[in-house]
């Protein structure tokens, strides 16, 4: 019982951090925004869970999360501020447009199933993001249904990183430490 609880907290660990971590995309030439602070705000709402969101080796609550971090150019234009592939879950069928991103989110681990991604930057100081995900998640010998959305929003502050806690620079994956 104990591995299944760990199991379904980093299955909700996976959805929870799937909107702003860094990508490194080795072809990277477009300009997403600038290098310097952003405030990242992150919104999770959950349409079906199997375990009560908050509870114990359940999924975060439902709310809002914001944070500042600090990326270089390089991090911007390898696309930091939009969601990623991660664990399990990987994006797929990625469409970039002038000034908007489509792809599909998908997951074949313990959590199966597919989401929608739309991303928007009207211009180098501003990202918005909406995952909607359906699937479902092993529990135990069973899959049960599972439903959620994730909104974020960037916001540009400063092109000046200050270091301490407030700021916290990002390592790509890969990077050495």
């Amino acid at each position: 019982m104990q591995k299944a609880g760990l199991g379904i907290a980093l299955a909700w660990v996976l959805v929870s951090t799937a909107g702003t971590l860094p990508a490194q995309e080795k072809d990277a030439t477009h300009h997403y925004g600038k290098a310097g602070l952003w405030e990242v705000t992150t919104n999770m709402t959950w349409q079906q869970s199997p375990v009560k969101p908050g509870s114990p080796g359940g999924p975060p609550a439902a709310g809002s999360h914001a944070t500042r971090v600090c990326l270089t150019q390089a991090m911007v234009d390898a696309g930091a501020l939009f969601p990623q592939s991660r664990g399990e879950c990987h994006i797929q069928n990625k469409v970039v447009k002038p000034g908007s991103l489509t792809a599909n989110y998908l997951c074949t681990g313990k959590m199966k199933g597919m989401g929608n991604l739309e991303s928007t930057f009207p211009d180098l100081e501003h990202v918005n993001g909406t995952i909607h995900f359906l699937g479902t998640l092993e529990m135990g010998q069973k899959s049960q249904p599972i439903e959620w959305t994730t909104t974020s929003s960037a916001v540009f502050k400063t092109d000046q990183c200050t270091p301490g806690p407030s700021a916290a620079p990002i390592t790509p994956p890969g990077a050495a430490k």
